[in-house]
């Protein structure tokens, strides 16, 4: 229980989290950067950010399809 308290209390903003996020949705990261990640970035952010990125991810394909169709 003490180690999920240490990992919410990692120094990371969230902006620097929707970052890395956007980074895995792309697929390239270096090795570096992935390690400097695990080590320092809250998992709740990376949570809210992987869904808040997949929601807009989405929307977009939707919203595409729907100009695409309609045309």
């Amino acid at each position: 229980m003490n180690h999920l308290k240490d990992a919410t209390a990692r120094p990371l903003s969230f902006l620097k989290t929707v970052k890395a996020v956007l980074w895995s949705f792309f697929g390239v990261r270096k090795q570096s950067d992935h390690a400097e990640d695990v080590a320092k970035l809250n998992p709740v952010h990376i949570v809210v950010a992987g869904l808040l990125a997949a929601a807009v991810f989405i929307a977009t394909l939707l919203l595409i399809v729907q100009i695409v169709v309609a045309k």
